[in-house]
């Protein structure tokens, strides 16, 4: 395909039809709703034996629309960290959404810089989506806002600032740098990330009563629950937290 070839992919003309039907591999990083605009067109444009693929935040809305069409290979991706941190250890989350050799192909090429792809459906991924980076946003934005309401100061709270306070710092300060779009679609896109808002708010309310009306008892009880819930993986993530406590 022409480097240089340009073009309105949600108004595709005949020669840009024409350079996506030479291609083997369209991959549309795009947001959702010009994907979703952009889905018909590119189909019918590409040739049956090639690739398409996708890197959408949420992957319901537009893979469900791409399994009307019956032709080609389609792979659906994400991966899970920013691109500056690169491949090595990270994982990918992958929908096969129409399977065929050139997937398989660019699965092990991602595979060989490092990454651990994990399988998943559409509605398996934006359900652990909402959950892993949803509620995690929601949590760090929350987080940085309730300290703008707070009488303190930022040079007065790093000076004084405990590991698990330093940490949500450079959380928030990385959120607040990033690309806003990308946390917006996170949000606003996904319809999972309504539910674990909810829960969020639902129980910093729950925390607040717990102290407020003096009930230790329940609160030794969430303790509990979170530990059970954490599983065979609490010592993992322990170790992980102690590792990382140790660079602050």
């Amino acid at each position: 395909m022409d480097a240089s070839a340009g073009g309105d992919i949600t108004k595709i003309d005949a020669a840009l039809a024409e350079e996506l039907g030479k291609a083997d591999l369209v991959v549309l990083a795009v947001p959702e709703p010009v994907a979703l605009k952009a889905l018909s067109g590119i189909s019918h444009a590409m040739r049956p034996d090639a690739l398409l693929v996708d890197t959408l935040s949420v992957k319901e809305p537009f893979v469900t629309a791409a399994r009307e069409y019956d032709d080609g290979e389609m792979l659906s991706v994400n991966p899970m960290f920013a691109p500056s941190l690169g491949f090595e250890g990270r994982p990918v989350a992958a929908v096969v959404v129409r399977e065929g050799p050139r997937g398989r192909e660019l699965v092990r090429l991602i595979e060989s810089w490092g990454a651990r792809i994990v399988e998943v459906t559409e509605h398996e991924h934006d359900r652990l989506a909402g959950a892993s980076q949803a509620l995690t946003h929601a949590a760090v934005l929350s987080f940085g806002l309730a300290l703008t309401e707070l009488d303190v100061g930022i040079e007065e709270l790093s000076a004084i600032a405990p590991p698990p306070h330093k940490t949500m710092l450079a959380l928030l300060a990385r959120v607040a740098s990033g690309t806003p779009e990308v946390y917006w679609d996170v949000q606003a896109g996904n319809p999972q990330a309504t539910p674990a808002r909810k829960a969020l708010a639902g129980n910093i309310h729950r925390l607040a009563e717990m102290v407020e009306t003096g009930n230790e008892a329940a609160f030794t009880t969430v303790l509990d629950s979170l530990r059970d819930f954490l599983g065979t993986d609490l010592v993992h993530y322990q170790d992980l937290c102690a590792e990382a406590f140790k660079t602050l």
